[in-house]
């Protein structure tokens, strides 16, 4: 069998994350590249949009744009030639390459994309019926940089993928029909946590040219209006949500701790591990921290305080200790603390 050759997907990492103003001259040279080796003619026309959203918009009043032909410049090709690399390959190679190149793109992408459709669906649907329509005229998008996971694994095994490739590098979103083509630019700005999930508490986590953004702290969706309130939080305005989610997000950025603190909240267990706290908040779990004193000193001579969140079914601060090391309190005896 022979091997294929896989690239790094560092590469295409930063392609999928790209921000800034678009090559449009690349842009439209890879479109003009995917329709010519799918054995289409040219499009005649190619207009720009600054969003996902504006792209919807566009494509909405183009006039004579022809039938959609994303199953022959996308679908087919990558059909075609995932089959051939899956039969060189055989079922364990390809499972191995796909392992090493597409799926460590895939969630993160993918999630990113799943969330551009659902704000675009959001935004464009006026009536109730207008969802539906804008959900159909997203099914014709090629997404450019966020196909970013796919293209990595097919990177380097031929020409048929190569238009394609190329709009990926250079530019967002696009729409090809017979006769015309509508190119998103891409995010002006993005911002993820650690995770890969979307993440910003001063502004939008994912933000286009044309004002078009997502906001979202530590990958939950949030209003652009409620991260204005956070800077001035109190404990009084976090218990006075009464959106569930939006507490939960309240108390991670005012933290647990000093949540505590302000509270009066008192301790329900205490042990040689540490102290078990209790949070009670309305129409929702309690929220259960245990406080522990790390036993190693920092250079100043101090002995730095950690609160670890556990399950709210945590009854003593052994059994929430135990829990951040995936065992079970009876059998937690640490040798040394640290």
């Amino acid at each position: 069998m022979q091997e294929l050759k896989t690239r790094d997907t560092h590469d295409w990492r930063e392609v999928a994350a790209a921000t800034g103003a678009a090559d449009r001259a690349a842009a439209e040279e890879g479109v003009r590249l995917a329709y010519r080796t799918a054995g289409l003619a040219e499009p005649t026309r190619i207009v720009w949009a600054d969003s996902p959203r504006a792209a919807v918009q566009a494509v909405e009043i183009l006039a004579d744009a022809g039938r959609s032909v994303r199953n022959e410049v996308r679908t087919a090709p990558w059909a075609e030639e995932r089959r051939r690399v899956h039969d060189e390959l055989g079922p364990a190679g390809w499972a191995a390459h796909w392992s090493a190149t597409g799926a460590r793109l895939w969630d993160p992408t993918r999630a990113l994309a799943d969330r551009i459709r659902a704000a675009v669906v959001e935004d464009l649907t006026v009536r109730p019926e207008d969802a539906a329509d804008v959900r159909m005229l997203l099914l014709d998008a090629v997404l450019g940089q966020h196909d970013a996971a796919w293209l990595s694994a097919f990177e380097g095994c031929g020409d048929r993928l190569a238009g394609l490739s190329l709009v990926a590098r250079n530019a967002g979103w696009w729409w090809p029909y017979e006769n015309a083509v509508v190119i998103s630019e891409r995010p002006v700005a993005l911002h993820r946590d650690e995770a890969g999930r979307l993440d910003c508490g001063e502004g939008p986590a994912l933000a286009y040219p044309d004002g078009f953004a997502l906001y979202a702290w530590r990958g939950m969706p949030v209003p652009a209006e409620f991260l204005d309130e956070l800077a001035g939080l109190t404990p009084q305005r976090i218990r006075d949500e009464e959106n569930a989610e939006l507490r939960r997000v309240m108390l991670e950025f005012y933290g647990y701790d000093r949540y505590l603190a302000e509270s009066g909240a008192e301790p329900v267990h205490r042990d040689e591990t540490g102290i078990l706290w209790r949070i009670a908040l309305p129409d929702d779990e309690d929220a259960v921290m245990v406080e522990v004193v790390n036993s190693t000193a920092e250079p100043d001579g101090t002995h730095r305080t950690y609160w670890l969140r556990v399950p709210p079914t945590t009854r003593t601060a052994k059994e929430g200790v135990a829990w951040t090391f995936g065992l079970e309190g009876d059998v937690y005896t640490p040798l040394r603390q640290t």
